[in-house]
């Protein structure tokens, strides 16, 4: 049986969408597991905290950016 390299991800090349998902998985330490079983592998549990983390942050960076706007 073979192993499964881990794969590389490169962050220049990725939506910021998604940099923030990797972020939260690193730490929440996951992202090695993403890493070598990918997204899949992943919980219900763990997928629905990296969702609520992703949607926490980005209602906080909208109204900060609000807030420099007024």
């Amino acid at each position: 049986m073979s192993k499964k390299k881990e794969k590389t991800i490169d962050f220049n090349k990725i939506p910021e969408e998604e940099k923030l998902k990797y972020e939260i998985a690193e730490e929440l330490g996951l992202l090695d597991k993403v890493k070598k079983s990918g997204w899949k592998s992943l919980s219900a549990k763990e997928t629905g905290r990296i969702g609520g983390l992703m949607t926490k942050r980005r209602r906080e960076e909208k109204k900060q950016t609000e807030a420099s706007e007024v």
